[in-house]
């Protein structure tokens, strides 16, 4: 046991490094493009246009019903057959970003979708425009909605980040395993990898948690 912990201790600047330096800024890069990419998929998925929403409905279905894996190989060792070549952090932030924005698409969706439709018409009556609606009726209101099912997006991107090692980008998990075969130690690392994981997930649950109830509280004041 003592050796261990001895192993946990010595690894552990190097995975935190690797967490802080490229595990987090990935999933941060890649949410936030992720948040912007499902806006506009599902505004387009409601399009009265239909060349537009069939795109909006394909790229969704296509993103959501593939593994991430595959479509980390597809971009990184797929397109260079095709001239275009990606270095492993631009590779990771278009797949990472493409595979949680259909998700986030869906989730906005079914916010928007659950909107009763009189405020719709409410806002019709006050002589809103069309991005007066979606501004002060739709997006505050879907936000709220959707806030939980998106922090499920963003610890499932987390956790995906951990397939870039195929890519041979060195994250949390592929230091872990270098250090695994280094040592000769794969469950102590993977253990502790695993536990850096949970602290992730851990922080941003709090996150979430705290998010949701300063949004029920505003909602509820703003009722009052």
């Amino acid at each position: 046991m003592e050796r261990y912990i001895s192993l946990w201790i010595n690894s552990l600047p190097q995975l935190l490094i690797a967490a802080l330096q490229v595990t987090v800024p990935l999933s941060a890069i890649a949410f936030v493009l992720a948040l912007v990419l499902g806006v506009i998929a599902a505004g387009a998925r409601a399009s009265s246009f239909k060349p537009v929403s069939w795109l909006a409905w394909l790229y969704i279905w296509a993103f959501r019903g593939t593994p991430l894996l595959v479509q980390l190989f597809i971009v990184f060792y797929g397109l260079p057959k095709l001239g275009l070549t990606l270095n492993v952090w631009t590779a990771a932030i278009i797949t990472l970003t493409l595979n949680t924005g259909a998700y986030v698409a869906e989730s906005f969706r079914a916010a928007v979708s659950s909107i009763p439709r009189g405020q719709f018409e409410a806002a019709r009556t006050l002589n809103f425009t069309r991005a007066q609606t979606l501004r002060y009726v739709v997006i505050p209101q879907a936000v709220r909605i959707a806030l939980p099912t998106l922090g499920n997006d963003l610890i499932d991107l987390i956790k995906g980040t951990s397939l870039v090692s195929v890519i041979s980008m060195v994250d949390l998990f592929q230091t872990g395993r270098q250090i695994a075969s280094r040592t000769f130690e794969p469950l102590a690392m993977y253990t502790e990898v695993a536990i850096i994981y949970l602290i992730i997930f851990t922080v941003l649950s709090w996150a979430q948690s705290y998010l949701e109830k300063r949004s029920n509280r505003y909602v509820r004041s703003a009722n009052a």
